[in-house]
């Protein structure tokens, strides 16, 4: 586990994810220690994490919302060597290996929508051995639970979390961080 990042979620769980440029002098301005990258291109996205490092947070691109970069392992070199992102996101295995093999911090992100899907995020999660997972949608604290309890991997509640109520309710549940689009929970 990235002890950097670990250290700013310590201090603040909340992430301030930010889905448009124009959002991130807000993030900029947060309490909010660690930052998600949602969106930009491969010629602005290092502008963009230059500006989350120099206001001393971490910055974590998530590469499949980045305009111009592939799905392939090719992808994460490239945010390595153009960038100072302290990771990436990313929903496929082969991307957060290759990140931990390049040194960088990893959350594999999944989509939750049935019984089967959660199966199949805890398989990806052991191939990949992520730092950490990102379920979405982040509102519901039994699934939270389950998996925080039948994971090795601390876990991150994200999508549709707009409520302080929803992020104490994700972090009572057993996630150690909450990312959300929501300015006004970035100052919980």
């Amino acid at each position: 586990m990235h002890n950097a990042i670990a250290e700013k979620l310590n201090e603040n769980p909340v992430i301030a994810a930010v889905a448009e440029p124009q959002r991130l002098p807000a993030a900029l301005a947060s309490d909010c220690g660690v930052v998600f990258l949602l969106s930009g291109d491969i010629l602005s996205i290092g502008a963009l994490v230059d500006a989350v490092k120099n206001a001393g947070k971490a910055a974590m691109v998530h590469l499949e919302l980045i305009e111009g970069l592939s799905g392939k392992e090719i992808a994460v070199d490239a945010i390595h060597a153009l960038t100072r992102a302290d990771g990436i996101i990313s929903t496929r295995a082969a991307q957060i290996k290759r990140a931990r093999q390049l040194g960088l911090a990893t959350i594999q992100r999944g989509f939750l929508l049935d019984s089967r899907s959660v199966r199949s995020l805890q398989a990806q999660a052991a191939q990949g051995k992520p730092d950490y997972v990102e379920i979405l949608p982040g509102v519901i604290p039994r699934v939270i639970a389950e998996l925080a309890h039948g994971m090795n991997t601390p876990l991150i509640a994200g999508g549709l979390i707009k409520t302080k109520e929803e992020v104490v309710a994700a972090l009572g549940a057993g996630a150690v961080a909450v990312s959300t689009t929501a300015e006004s929970v970035w100052a919980v």
